[in-house]
């Protein structure tokens, strides 16, 4: 074979395939830009809170609610994550169940505009319904929008593809919350020249119109922003093998890399401490917009800005981890992230409207900080404060638990352990939204559910004190 023959390295993906061009491979992280706001918008700050104070009416049975729909999500997720896994591995073509996924999560996201106050439209077991099924066709598409990407980068581009989609997805998240501020929430508020007079399009923000648009916003945004995926990015020849043959393959590599597992002690127990801490972070993002709009009675003005300065302070903390990474190695750097999660969790339940730090007693007549209409109180403040440095540490523990696998897994099982690494993610992340359902259910009170994260927490926290942080 001549040398012009031999195909060049750096014209192939990590799967040996020809990559994909430029615009392909932009078109594949473009589609974390499409996707990620829908958690921003209903799972966390604006529908989380609206759906459980006016369309449950109780922010307490509002909780219950909300952790039962996101645990039953999770299980949903945990039960076909598997099965799909082995399909988008050794099936062929992966943009045809992504479009299957992306038309399940607009319509069910766009229903979302009939949820009324006081089930006026939709009712809560309906809601339910759509949001669980939102949330595992949300997870489904990661699995095959993931399993792209060895097939379109070259090995040295994708650390940068991976890094550049989660960087869209926070970027378009933080560019809807600021949209939403200034389109919606700010107008009739403030009298800054640069915000409208009104709400725009006719929203009634008296009807909690703002909120259940939502819905809507995050269908139109997924629809116009997966348009270049389908597109410019190439998929993968159809496969030899059915679905149901890809399913048996997927299932006997699973089979093996648990049997090798067991020879990997060390990496084994790092794994089962990640899956434990990283249900308590993953409730804590779920459940913390529920719980501050429900004790401090926030509104989604408060909300929109409480989700802006949580995104800017997530992006920080990316930063954070890399250095406490460099500086202290990944296992003192983890050991750091979630001890802070869990000190700030704790700081963050002690702050009520009428008591700062378990003992400070507030007086709810003072008069307030200032006349913006956010944040005007000295409770307010110190919550929000706590909950940034909480934001910062969770997004530095995600960068840190990635980094300590590729520290001690063996060279030449990688993939492997990412593989278990992803799957052990998600199939226990309904037991944390559970407990909180639990919790709050049985006390009558948002306060301690919220506080029953820390279980999650510190249980992980333990079982990383006996790993060691050495190449298996």
């Amino acid at each position: 074979m001549s040398a012009s023959a031999v195909p060049d390295e750096r014209t192939l993906a990590v799967t040996g395939a020809p990559a994909a061009s430029r615009v392909g491979q932009w078109s594949w992280a473009v589609f974390e830009w499409a996707r990620n706001p829908y958690v921003i918008l209903i799972t966390i700050y604006l529908f989380a809170p609206y759906f459980t104070q006016h369309v449950v009416g109780d922010p307490v049975r509002g909780q219950v609610v909300w952790g039962a729909i996101n645990g039953y999500g999770g299980i949903a997720t945990a039960i076909l994550a598997p099965i799909l896994g082995a399909i988008a591995d050794s099936g062929g073509r992966r943009k045809p169940w992504i479009l299957f996924f992306v038309c399940v999560m607009v319509p069910t996201s766009f229903l979302l505009w009939f949820a009324l106050p006081d089930q006026k439209g939709l009712s809560v077991a309906w809601i339910a319904f759509m949001l669980i099924a939102n949330s595992a066709a949300f997870e489904y598409s990661a699995v095959f929008h993931n399993a792209m990407l060895p097939s379109i980068a070259q090995r040295e581009r994708v650390g940068f593809l991976s890094g550049l989609g989660l960087a869209l997805g926070n970027a378009s998240s933080l560019l809807i919350l600021v949209f939403m501020l200034w389109a919606f929430s700010l107008p009739g508020n403030v009298g800054w020249s640069f915000v409208p007079a009104r709400a725009l399009f006719g929203i009634d923000t008296a009807a909690f119109e703002q909120d259940r648009i939502t819905g809507p916003i995050a269908a139109v945004w997924l629809v116009l922003f997966s348009v270049p995926l389908f597109l410019f990015t190439p998929d993968r020849a159809r496969g030899q093998r059915s679905a149901l043959e890809a399913v048996r393959a997927g299932f006997r590599q699973l089979e093996h890399t648990l049997r090798e597992l067991r020879r990997y002690r060390n990496v084994a127990t790092y794994l089962v401490a990640r899956m434990i801490y990283n249900d308590g972070k993953t409730a804590v993002l779920v459940f913390g917009g529920v719980y501050a709009a429900g004790i401090f009675g926030w509104d989604s003005l408060t909300m929109t800005i409480f989700g802006i300065v949580l995104s800017v302070f997530a992006v920080f903390g990316g930063f954070v981890g890399g250095w406490l990474d460099d500086s202290f190695g990944s296992k003192r750097a983890i050991l750091i992230s979630i001890g802070g999660t869990s000190l700030g969790l704790v700081l963050a339940i002690s702050i009520t409207p009428d008591q700062l730090f378990f003992a400070l007693p507030v007086d709810r007549a003072a008069p307030k900080l200032w006349s913006l209409p956010f944040f005007a109180t000295v409770p307010e403040l110190a919550y929000v404060g706590v909950v940034t440095l909480v934001a910062v540490f969770i997004t530095a523990a995600y960068a840190n638990s990635r980094t300590m696998l590729a520290r001690i897994a063996p060279p030449g099982m990688m993939t492997e352990f990412f593989g278990i690494y992803s799957l052990s993610g998600t199939s226990v992340a309904w037991i944390g939204s559970f407990t909180v359902r639990w919790f709050t259910d049985a006390f009558h009170s948002q306060r301690i559910g919220f506080a029953s994260i820390l279980i999650f927490l510190l249980l992980g926290l333990v079982g990383m004190l006996f790993v060691r942080e050495e190449r298996a």
